[in-house]
């Protein structure tokens, strides 16, 4: 399948993202546990997170440049911890989240346009 090499890098950050925005920002809804508790949890979880983006961005660095890769994975952060934002910690995006993902994520087509010619 000649769009898999585009395609697996993407779906792999995207499953990394999931594991790590859930190691960062689940630990919100255990303020009652002991801290040193939902550390090692939250690193074990962290661990599943690197055995995909490490693998991810090997695959991804040969389609991809860095610059590349990391625009994707800042989109699928924002991505991700919205729909994380509202669905496990029941937080509202409010207009401003909106316009700052929004100016953020404009920032990576920049990364995917051409050179600008000055």
């Amino acid at each position: 399948m000649p769009f898999m090499p585009r395609l697996l890098p993407i779906l792999m950050l995207i499953g990394s993202n999931l594991f790590m925005t859930f190691a960062w920002y689940g630990p919100l809804r255990f303020k009652d546990r002991p801290l040193w508790a939902v550390v090692l949890v939250s690193w074990s979880i962290a661990f599943l997170e690197y055995c995909l983006v490490v693998p991810a961005n090997r695959i991804g660095s040969d389609v991809y440049s860095a610059a590349q890769l990391k625009a994707i994975q800042e989109v699928i952060t924002l991505t991700v911890f919205s729909a994380f934002s509202v669905v496990y910690l029941g937080q509202k995006i409010t207009v401003n989240h909106a316009i700052g993902f929004a100016l953020i994520a404009f920032g990576a087509f920049f990364v995917f346009r051409g050179p600008i010619e000055v």
